[in-house]
């Protein structure tokens, strides 16, 4: 190295590497008399391949008597491609340098794109979410001011301060209004003077802070799709501007009609209409708030920053700029910043924030970690296999955004109804103003009643009904470990009458464990010889064996042959041992075992023997998960077993669980055939599988549910998905599909209710039997409250137990 000039910057990545390390290492190459240190191995594998990639002239050598030195420029340059988009549809995410990551250890940041802002955030209406535009604005269907399409992106409070600074303004120019008219003769003004005083005092109220309202109606009005702002613009302009024709010219009006002190006016009720309303958009804005908090929680689970080991020790970096391959330390106590792989360290980790279960998980070197989980007491290095889109946590987040804005069967009622409810109300009203007419009644009390009548009418109640009861309850899950994909699955699994279970990985464990040893001679020394065959063996019933033996002692094994589909056999200390099937013991006698071998039905047998005699036998079986027959008990369904598996296999374990009905050797359109024929006799079917095998019979099922640790086919075709994996989730996700529906139902019921009940009332039926006639004024408190109570109610769901 005397006569080389070292380069200290690695030519791929860019990077300063600890020179001292690099060399100590061997990730160093010489070319042209100048000795190239690199970060990684990763990296001198690719300037070793294409050198002249990353050296664009023979560097300038630098006076240093040992040959270390700072080089002159230009000594290289770095080749560094533009950052490729992310492909989310993939595997993984990967930021792209140098045509690639430059190696498993760490990976370069890609440019950021500008941050976000409201103006290029998608937003949608949470009760027509076929309705998508860029930044906020209001619903054309339904004037609803619009929110975010993803509802954990920064929140916009921005219709949220605005109406709140109409409501308080309104409602200090209100409350004079509704005093002068209130008030009478205790105010010794003029009745002229009065109404004077409260048109230009209303005159704000209705044309300036009301006047969003009138453009949300009449969007929805030109539309096609008459609204609730259709409805209380109508009712308010008429209420003005009626007034105001009043003031003008009294004489327009029959002096039959007159009061005492004039023709009547309603300002006051104009006004306060304005202020009513405004209240009930401060209040549904905060409401609705909060239904996107279960899923802006979830993300917080993950750490703002994160500790990464670099050549040169350890830095402290934002969680956005990790990227695949770093190499990140998780100290006791703290979250697990991005999925990754344990690469150093022994700890617990308490996935519950995920998967809804308190018991926490050990991870050991080459274990899977969930970014968001939280590290115990054990210290961790991991290494980042997945980040940003592709996380677990973020495509969690996702696909729940994206199922909050689905729509659930029962969906289709409210909007058949909407689809009539303007026009109708609008009709209630004018036949009211007639009929009060018609009665003989004065025009004061057909403009109340027909006034009232727009005004009480809530679509929105009917409209938000079913979408708010969805998406809390679709944040509920995510933190229950229940994954709901779709409202529609979630509505349709709280009407399922049977579900059919895949057996390998859904009520069992997924993997063959040893149950018993049968061995007349001794248990450990029949364990001994069978484990010190199967070492050798890459059969995942070998895995069970030597699991089972991993604290004894194995000798060694000579000439060791392995005969497929039947088993293994070589010499221990000079006699032969076979382990294997009945068949593999050709010219042994099994018949000393037969007896004990009928107790052991849907196991694998592996009979052992030693030259010409049978020691005995191991059954190895794929268990069923704890608890199984409770939980599927307490689904209240019928369970059907759907399995590849032998007969003896899936009787065996049916027995086992408590299921009358299971169904060997299937194939998957066998699964899928099973499902058919079910719904073919009445029933609504719900199918739980893991396995890409299963993804016909997911697809064909009215109710597909997957297991989290299962096939992406099994996830990608179902609606509801278990992160878990095992069946307390499944349980969890009928009780959440039970409340929704109920909820839901309640909504609506309540919706149904206040406006069958409510216009009645306003258009005056009461009057002739009690005298009394429903102010605007209160209509319009209670239509403001009507939309408030729904989604009050829906938020319930937050507390229910699963």
């Amino acid at each position: 190295m005397e006569n080389e000039t070292l380069n200290l910057k690695d030519p791929v990545c860019g990077m300063t590497p600890a020179p001292e390390k690099a060399i100590a290492k061997g990730n160093t190459s010489v070319r042209d008399g100048v000795r190239y240190i690199f970060c990684c191995a990763g990296c001198k594998t690719k300037f070793d391949a294409e050198p002249t990639r990353y050296v664009v002239s023979s560097p300038a050598t630098a006076g240093d008597p040992g040959g270390v030195a700072e080089p002159s420029t230009p000594i290289h340059r770095s080749i560094l491609k533009p950052a490729e988009p992310r492909d989310l549809d993939g595997p993984q995410s990967r930021a792209k340098t140098h045509g690639g990551t430059c190696c498993e250890h760490h990976h370069h940041t890609a440019p950021k794109p500008p941050p976000a802002n409201a103006k290029n955030i998608l937003y949608t209406c949470p009760m027509h979410p076929e309705v998508k535009q860029m930044g906020p604005g209001d619903c054309p269907l339904c004037g609803m001011a619009l929110e975010p399409a993803d509802p954990t992106a920064a929140q916009d409070d921005s219709e949220l301060k605005d109406m709140s600074f109409r409501f308080k303004v309104s409602l200090a120019l209100t409350l004079p209004v509704f005093l002068l008219a209130m008030a009478g003769d205790a105010i010794p003004l003029s009745h002229q003077i009065k109404a004077i005083i409260e048109a230009v005092l209303a005159a704000p109220v209705v044309a300036w802070l009301g006047w969003p309202f009138f453009v949300r109606g009449w969007k929805g009005a030109i539309s096609g799709h008459a609204n609730m702002f259709t409805l209380i613009g109508l009712g308010v302009a008429v209420s003005y501007l009626y007034s105001l024709a009043v003031l003008i010219a009294p004489g327009i009006v029959p002096m039959a009609v007159h009061g005492k002190m004039g023709p009547p006016v309603y300002f006051e009720a104009a006004a306060v209409i304005i202020t009513l309303v405004l209240l009930g958009q401060v209040l549904e804005l905060k409401a609705r708030a909060g239904t996107g908090a279960a899923l802006r929680a979830l993300l917080d689970l993950s750490p703002k920053t994160a500790l990464r080991r670099t050549a040169n020790g350890t830095e402290t970096i934002a969680q956005a700029d990790i990227q695949l391959g770093d190499e990140l330390i998780v100290r006791p106590g703290e979250a697990v910043p991005t999925d990754g792989e344990v690469i150093e360290g022994m700890s617990a980790i308490d996935e519950s924030l995920l998967t809804g279960e308190s018991m926490p998980v050990a991870k050991h070197t080459g274990d899977a970690v969930t970014g968001g989980t939280l590290n115990g007491q054990g210290a961790l290095t991991i290494r980042a296999t997945r980040i940003g889109a592709d996380t677990m946590l973020a495509k969690i987040v996702a696909l729940v955004a994206e199922a909050q804005r689905s729509r659930a069967p029962t969906q289709s009622l409210a909007d058949a109804v909407s689809a009539w409810f303007v026009p109708i109300v609008t009709g209630v009203a004018i036949l009211a103003f007639i009929a009060w007419l018609a009665a003989g009644y004065n025009f004061d009390y057909a403009l109340l009643a027909a006034v009232s009548v727009l005004i009480i009418a809530c679509p929105c109640a009917l409209g938000l009904a079913t979408p708010m009861s969805v998406m809390v309850a679709v944040g509920k899950g995510a933190h229950s470990g229940v994954l709901v994909k779709n409202a529609a699955a979630l509505e349709k699994f709280a009407a399922a009458d049977v579900l059919v279970l895949d057996k390998t990985g859904t009520i069992t464990e997924g993997r063959p464990s040893l149950t018993a040893i049968y061995a007349p001679q001794g248990e450990n020394e029949l364990l001994t010889l069978a484990a010190a065959l199967e070492v050798k063996s890459a059969h995942p019933l070998a895995k069970a064996v030597l699991e089972a033996a991993k604290d004894l002692t194995l000798p060694a094994v000579e000439n060791f042959e392995s005969i497929t589909g039947q088993g293994l056999k070589g010499r221990i200390e000079g006699a032969e041992i076979r382990i294997g099937n009945a068949a593999f013991m050709a010219g042994i006698d099994l018949s000393a075992l037969e007896a004990e071998t009928t107790r052991h039905a849907g196991a694998t047998l592996l009979y052992v023997a030693r030259n010409t005699e049978a020691l005995g036998f191991l059954a190895v079986q794929d268990k069923l998960k704890p608890d199984a027959a409770v939980l599927l008990k307490s689904l209240d369904l019928k369970i059907v077993l759907a399995t590849g598996d032998s007969e003896e296999a899936a009787a065996a374990i049916a027995a086992e669980a408590g299921i009358s009905e299971p169904h060997a050797r299937l194939m998957p359109e066998g699964k899928a055939e099973l499902v058919r024929n079910l719904q073919g006799q009445g029933h609504t079917v719900a199918f739980a599988g893991d396995g890409v095998n299963d993804a016909p019979a997911l697809a064909a099922a009215d109710v597909a549910i997957a297991m989290g640790g299962g096939s992406d086919a099994a996830i990608e075709t179902a609606g509801l998905v278990l992160l878990k994996g095992d069946l307390s989730a499944l349980l969890k996700a009928r009780h959440l599909a039970r409340a929704a529906r109920t909820n839901m139902k309640q909504n609506l019921a309540f919706a149904f209710f206040y406006n069958a009940l409510g216009v009645p009332l306003a258009a005056g039926v009461l009057y002739p039997f009690t005298g009394w006639l429903l102010s605007p004024m209160i209509a319009a408190a209670a239509m403001s409250f009507s939309s408030v109570s729904v989604i009050a109610n829906a938020l319930r769901l937050k507390g229910a137990r699963l």
